[in-house]
């Protein structure tokens, strides 16, 4: 800055004595001033300039940043968008392969519904014919079949027809693998039927011969009814007392919880 006022002033040296002969003292004088005045005001300018140069620099530096930042965030917006697209895409092929299966699902049911029809009019008419009945008890297609046939009737409300189907289940095919669901629902049948005696035989036989079995805590439950349909009230909370220490989770043990203190 001082330089360039230096060279302005040694301008105006050469310029006043070449205009000296036209112009008086005072005349130059006010010249020299009025040149040194505009001096004084370009150097503000140029102050003015320096110091606004920073901030606009910061300026552009901070938009820069943002613009950066915004520029990452559509980069990101661009990926979650990827990833939607890719996730909606395999919901719909998994809501395809949903209709697919639930259609496959309606056409079987039909099918098993319209055989416990066919079997149950069979059971209620006497019709042992070799069409309805198989005399192989090996044949694992009959041993389902009388297995979903005994089940129908239960779920059909046919409660009496369904006890003597599993009955006859179990005798016919007493190493199924569906023993212990035949038991099961020989039991729910029964207690359906109030045969509570009959009942608790079956449920407590079930729970001997399988344990382990995943219907434990339903039948813990469901004998403790059978327990109170005989008026064996302290039986009765005796077995709810296991049911909920042994299975505290289940939803039979929440049931229990509720249960009253007596059958009364």
């Amino acid at each position: 800055m001082l330089k360039q006022r230096a060279l302005l002033l040694l301008a105006l040296c050469f310029v006043v004595p070449a205009q000296a002969g036209l112009f008086s003292d005072d005349d130059a004088r006010k010249q020299i001033q009025q040149l040194e005045g505009r001096v004084q005001q370009l150097e503000g300018r140029i102050q003015q300039l320096e110091e606004y140069t920073p901030k606009l620099e910061d300026a552009v530096k901070q938009q820069t940043r943002s613009m950066l930042d915004l520029q990452g965030q559509i980069e990101a917006l661009n990926g979650e968008i990827r990833k939607l697209r890719g996730q909606n895409e395999e919901l719909a092929h998994g809501l395809q392969d949903a209709e697919k299966r639930e259609k496959d699902f309606y056409v079987d049911l039909d099918t098993r519904l319209r055989r416990f029809e066919s079997i149950d009019n069979a059971v209620q008419t006497g019709d042992n014919s070799p069409a309805t009945v198989s005399s192989d008890p090996n044949d694992p297609t009959l041993e389902n079949r009388a297995f979903e046939a005994a089940y129908g009737l239960f779920k059909g409300g046919s409660h009496a027809n369904a006890a003597k189907a599993f009955q006859e289940f179990l005798k016919k095919y007493p190493g199924s693998v569906h023993v212990a669901n035949a038991n099961y629902w020989l039991g729910n049948a029964q207690l359906a039927l109030k045969d509570y005696k009959n009942a608790l035989n079956t449920y407590q036989g079930l729970l001997k011969a399988f344990p382990d079995t995943a219907k434990a805590a339903d039948v813990l439950f469901d004998i403790a009814e059978c327990q109170k349909g005989l008026e064996q009230d302290v039986a009765a909370q005796k077995t709810l007392k296991q049911l909920v220490t042994k299975y505290p989770t289940s939803e039979a043990a929440a049931k229990a919880k509720k249960q009253p203190a007596t059958s009364k």
